[in-house]
């Protein structure tokens, strides 16, 4: 690293360190005291009742009727909850200068709090498949094993500026996939797997909307840095959180053929990511930013033109007639 870039950084973590109250009050009115949040248990069947093996004969019911693919994505989804530990990991290593997990620093409170709230999407929709019977769970359990193995790297460089920049995207992508998701479980019949993933696409618009208006913070503080950070970012593209699932496996295309299932069926899709870069530029103003200075001037006007670009790739998209993946035991896909 060179010393401007050290430099810049540094300048960066300093408007990270002014935000932390404001960010410690977001944990206070966005995110959840634990015993008033939403529990994997309340949407599965109850063991602790008589009816137990009515209420999985009647989930694994519902189940059956949805189409292999939408359970192919609902797993990807659920793989990519399940690594939640690298993902913590990393963002303490962006924000947290302190180095400590129980500080009362609003940036170390909310990390805390947010990784909690998001450990219920996997443990929920991990045991929904489970009961579900429709997928080779030991499979399913050597990807999540492999993708935490694997660690997780947006590509960020240490900048905190686009860690947040990463997560208002991500958290709105996620969002996405699992309202998607949601109404194809509802159209093949099971209301209750809508349910779910409608429940945990609500967490997804809470954080998404934290994460957010932390990074418009930033942008008023800093818009130049801000602008650059954005630009860089956008410029590597997003890499989704469980890209590493498949190295070092079986199928060195795992992630790739997932990718091109939730293409296929509309659960997240390259018109979805050109809409997140669009609505990013519109809600931080790129467009209207004025006094910019360093080459910012440049990154406004690729930032406010990038969203039409990938509109354009999308119309030319095209996915592989036919996908095997194991999670389902081998089958293949047909397109």
């Amino acid at each position: 690293m060179s010393i401007a870039e050290s430099n810049e950084l540094g300048k960066n973590m300093e408007v990270i360190s002014m935000l932390k109250d404001y960010v410690g009050t977001a944990v206070d009115e966005t995110l959840l005291d634990p015993d008033d949040c939403w529990q994997p248990t309340d949407f599965l069947p109850d063991l602790t009742k008589e009816d137990a093996l009515d209420q999985i004969k009647s989930l694994r019911e519902r189940s059956a009727g949805i189409p292999d693919t939408v359970i192919t994505s609902l797993v990807g989804n659920m793989i990519t909850e399940e690594a939640l530990p690298s993902y913590q990991t990393y963002f303490n290593l962006m924000v947290n200068e302190e180095k400590s997990l129980v500080s009362d620093n609003g940036w170390v409170r909310w990390s805390r709090a947010w990784t909690a709230e998001e450990n219920r999407h996997g443990d929920l929709l991990n045991k929904y498949l489970y009961l579900s019977g429709r997928c080779d769970m030991k499979e399913v359990e050597q990807t999540i094993h492999r993708l935490i193995y694997n660690g997780f790297d947006p590509n960020t460089n240490q900048d905190p500026y686009s860690a947040i920049v990463y997560t208002s995207f991500q958290e709105r992508a996620t969002k996405i996939s699992h309202v998607n998701t949601g109404k194809l479980a509802d159209k093949a019949g099971d209301n209750n797997l809508s349910r779910i993933c409608k429940q945990i696409a609500g967490d997804e618009a809470r954080h998404e909307k934290a994460y957010k208006s932390f990074m418009s913070k930033i942008f008023e503080i800093d818009p130049n840095g801000a602008l650059k950070s954005f630009e860089q970012m956008m410029r590597k593209q997003i890499t989704m959180p469980a890209v590493l699932m498949d190295q070092g496996g079986s199928n060195p295309n795992l992630f790739i053929e997932f990718s091109a299932i939730t293409q296929k069926i509309g659960v997240y899709t390259t018109w979805d990511y050109a809409s997140i870069i669009d609505h990013l530029v519109s809600l931080w103003k790129i467009e209207h930013l004025t006094g910019l200075k360093d080459g910012a001037s440049k990154a406004q006007e690729y930032l406010c033109t990038l969203g039409a670009r990938y509109k354009r790739i999308a119309e030319r998209m095209k996915v592989p007639d036919e996908i095997n993946l194991s999670w389902l035991s081998g089958k293949k896909f047909a397109f």
